[in-house]
């Protein structure tokens, strides 16, 4: 159809003559509102940039001599983070004397990274950064639907129970 007629055509129909596929051999055009095309086009802009993955880093510092229990209390966080579906970064401090040492820190991050490898994977292995060293932990794909599902299935975790009973 020539664009003339087609312009006569939406004009008579009260419509726009909307260019829909300007790169299609011959173009592609329809006759619509155009308002209600625009309107249309933004909601389902809206709609997948809702549905797009937003990630999220948390950060977890330590100290090159940590203690074992503080270790674990850290590794603890660590887990959480992953298995709600969150990266991880996580920082060795170095202060004084301790910047002479950095396989310490080295080391301590490496084991970390073994000891959470069923929750998430290294994304970026340890480097040195100044006084800080940075390692970044990646849940493994899925880790944010499985913790949904089984949030949903299990409901909220009640508390401890508590009878009403005091001690003096």
């Amino acid at each position: 159809m020539r664009i003339e007629d087609a312009l006569r055509v939406a004009a008579d129909a009260d419509l726009d003559l909307v260019e829909v596929a300007p790169n299609a051999r011959p173009p592609v055009c329809k006759i619509m509102d155009y308002g209600k095309f625009k309107y249309e086009a933004a909601q389902k802009a809206r709609e997948s940039r809702k549905n797009q993955q937003q990630t999220v880093v948390k950060e977890q510092k330590l100290r090159p001599k940590i203690d074992d229990h503080d270790y674990e209390t850290k590794k603890g966080h660590v887990i959480r983070f992953l298995e709600a579906g969150s990266k991880v970064k996580v920082t060795i401090m170095f202060r004084g004397r301790e910047q002479s040492r950095p396989e310490l820190g080295y080391r301590l991050l490496q084991r970390l990274g073994a000891d959470v490898a069923d929750y998430g994977f290294v994304e970026t292995s340890a480097k040195q950064d100044g006084r800080n060293m940075t390692m970044v932990l990646a849940p493994h794909r899925g880790a944010k639907t499985r913790a949904r599902a089984a949030q949903q299935a299990g409901g909220p975790t009640p508390g401890p129970a508590h009878n009403g009973d005091t001690e003096t």
